[in-house]
């Protein structure tokens, strides 16, 4: 299954489903796949590569107050400021998006390899990938609004 299209329907419904089970929040897909500047303004980010018959990376890309809301939810307390427990928990959203797709893009994600997730945040900084690759950016509506996940697989 290569077509963006049969991807993005998958991931949309796996996004909701993590989102109402793990995350405690109701969310939905706010549209088709967007063109988003590659330059984020206090935002924060969760990424997961993928490696082995597939190759690229997942990110979930966050205003700061919708982590923050992101992050309440799913540690069960109000939290303030983006701290170590706002990136960790934005890693851990990364991670089990990641895991859904390696599950969607393989026979049981057998052959596709995830790395450890990270995240980058800040006032302003860019997300682009080294290599040549296709994209989809999948917006979505959350409480404290929108936010974005982007996944570019090499061609």
């Amino acid at each position: 299954m290569n077509s963006f299209a049969e991807i993005s329907d998958k991931l949309i419904e796996s996004t909701i489903e993590i989102f109402t089970s793990m995350v405690m929040m109701d969310i939905s897909s706010a549209g088709e796949s967007v063109e988003i500047t590659r330059t984020l303004k206090k935002s924060i980010t969760g990424t997961v590569g993928l490696a082995g018959t597939h190759k690229g990376v997942l990110a979930v890309h966050f205003p700061n107050e919708v982590a923050l809301a992101v992050t309440s939810n799913f540690l069960g307390m109000d939290i303030g400021e983006i701290n170590e427990d706002v990136q960790d928990a934005i890693g851990e959203v990364a991670n089990m998006l990641g895991g859904n797709l390696k599950t969607i893009l393989s026979d049981r994600g057998r052959d596709i390899q995830l790395s450890l997730p990270s995240t980058i945040c800040g006032d302003e900084y860019t997300f682009s990938s080294q290599a040549e690759s296709d994209r989809i950016v999948l917006p979505f509506h959350s409480p404290s609004g929108i936010f974005y996940v982007e996944v570019e697989l090499e061609g």
